[in-house]
């Protein structure tokens, strides 16, 4: 068998994270912000606040977020690219290996949902930490400040803010309609005192979604579609998460025309450009908003803490290849018209026997994206992809390409997609469909120049439509963390039963489920008054396949 460099285990240790009462005047890099720096930066040289703006998308790439409290670094720190891997193996679309290598098992058997889950304490940290550099930027680019520079900057945070509130309202409650009233997340603006902070209750699902508006309303007001690199927010990506919070809302019309907006400059990937992995490279025209990431990010250093390692089945250095491979619910593949290209994304293989014994798979003749002349260099000598057996099992993702395309490259700088121009079609698609307009017309338009010449929409009421765009998702936005929030969305049943689940999670079970939704972390309980454990999510048995 190949030869995964550096690849070792270590024990997952939970401990605390920065809550949402941490001092707001604290600046990313550890220390504070006075307020005669603030008075320089509003004044002669607002350009010095361009670390913390750095700091707002770099903060979503981190190696090693809760390692300071953990003694030792989780395989699953390495920014928020490892949270839509969590949120995917909490579905149905995405089966991986239940073993010790697959740091994701807890995610995908539901045994993460607990006050003292390490996971919740990640993710809880993520985006309040997010939210904290947002409102550290925004005590500063104060609202009419007539400085078109202080203007750029507060409308980058007010839409990571809003982004990152986004995520949490859907992690720790029910999506919108139905839930309006119930208790969401704690909101932190950047005008609470200390004591406010500590005694802050959960605000509603409501209220949550009316700041998140309120937020991208004003920097759509601010923002131009002119940036350093697609890791920041411009209009574009402004419009982009105000077109996700209507559909979250179910403000059909304003969705459509939020995508809209969204999709100027942009266009999706073609036939040609997916008919190999991809997925790398935030260079593409379909790539609106992305991680960008270098060879000389700690998550790169590290090896193996980053998202190829976990997700990319031809990475030289990494679990995906040979320890716990990322694959497509084989009912989901089956249900993928073979003229689509994106069948292609994921491989079929043959059984191997050796002297009447199951030695593994071939995937040789099965994996049509993948060129099998692909020849690499390793260990002084060359090797033909085609000569590989054992890899893996069937139903095994090829979507996601190596770093720079080579193929068993050991460094695992590739960038990761947050925004793309397909999704936002779909938004629109859905929206239109939703709203009395020709979503029909836009979904085959685009599932037929750029996917599947032969599609036809055969959907005639507003709901079949809306279902066959999420089944579209399925499989367009696969890997990349929109399946289990999907599926909250559209409130339908998590059903792993009769396909390539491991049987220890197969579940079946009905569409809101209590387990769905993680807990506040404990640390959060015991540091804000405002949340007593009461007032937390309810603790929920984990269930049986």
């Amino acid at each position: 068998m190949k030869l995964y460099r550096y690849l070792y285990i270590v024990s997952a240790v939970v401990l605390l994270f920065c809550n949402t009462a941490c001092e707001l005047d604290q600046i990313p890099e550890g220390g504070t912000i006075t307020e005669e720096q603030k008075d320089k930066i509003q004044g002669a040289d607002p350009s010095k606040l361009k670390a913390e703006i750095t700091g707002l998308s770099s903060s979503l790439i981190k190696y090693g977020a809760i390692s300071e409290w953990a003694g030792s670094t989780n395989h699953y720190d390495y920014g928020f690219a490892s949270a839509c891997m969590m949120f995917d193996a909490s579905g149905m679309d995405v089966p991986s290996e239940y073993s010790g290598y697959n740091w994701y098992n807890n995610n995908m058997r539901l045994t993460d949902r607990t006050a003292t889950s390490s996971f919740t304490y990640f993710l809880w940290n993520m985006f309040y930490s997010e939210i904290k550099i947002a409102n550290d930027i925004l005590k500063i680019a104060k609202a009419g400040s007539d400085n078109e520079i202080l203007d750029s900057y507060r409308g980058q945070a007010l839409g990571f803010r809003a982004w990152a509130y986004l995520n949490l309202v859907q992690i720790y409650q029910f999506t919108y309609k139905g839930h309006e009233s119930a208790p969401a997340v704690p909101i932190v603006t950047e005008d609470m005192t200390g004591e406010e902070t500590a005694n802050n209750p959960r605000a509603t699902v409501q209220a949550v979604y009316e700041f998140i508006m309120t937020d991208l309303n004003e920097a759509i007001s601010l923002l131009t579609n002119s940036r350093d690199d697609k890791s920041q927010i411009n209009v574009n990506v402004a419009y982009g998460l105000r077109a996700r919070a209507n559909l979250l809302m179910q403000n059909w019309a304003a969705a459509a025309a939020d995508a809209d907006k969204a999709l100027e400059g942009y266009t999706p990937y073609t036939i040609d450009q997916v008919s190999k992995p991809t997925f790398n490279n935030s260079t593409s025209s379909a790539w609106i908003w992305g991680n960008i990431i270098t060879e000389t990010n700690d998550i790169v250093q590290s090896g193996i803490l980053n998202f190829p390692s976990h997700m990319c089945s031809f990475t030289g250095n990494g679990y995906a290849p040979g320890y716990a491979g990322r694959y497509i619910n084989s009912k989901l593949y089956d249900q993928i018209p073979d003229e689509d290209v994106r069948k292609g994304w994921w491989a079929l293989a043959d059984p191997v026997f050796e002297k009447g014994e199951f030695a593994g798979w071939d995937f040789t003749q099965k994996t049509p994206h993948v060129d099998w002349e692909w020849a690499i260099l390793y260990k002084g000598e060359y090797q033909n992809i085609a000569e590989w057996e054992g890899w893996q099992a069937p139903y095994l993702n090829v979507k996601f390409g190596p770093y720079q395309d080579i193929y068993d490259n050991p460094t695992n700088a590739c960038d990761f997609p947050l925004m793309r121009a397909e999704e936002m079609i779909l938004i629109k698609a859905e929206g239109l469909a939703m709203s009395g307009g020709n979503g029909k017309k836009v979904l085959e338009d685009f599932v037929k120049e750029y996917r599947n010449p032969s599609y036809v929409c055969t959907a005639s009421t507003p709901e079949e439509i809306q279902d066959e765009i999420w089944f579209q998702r399925r499989i367009e936005l696969w890997g990349e963390g929109f399946s289990f929030f999907d599926m909250m969305r559209l409130k339908k049943p998590l059903d792993r039963t009769g396909a390539n689940f491991p049987e220890v999670v197969a579940f079946n079970l009905p569409a809101e489920s209590q387990i769905f939704l993680w807990l506040i972390p404990e640390d959060e309980i015991n540091n804000n008054n405002g949340i007593s454990p009461d007032e937390n999510n309810p603790v929920t048995p984990v269930p049986k396949a």
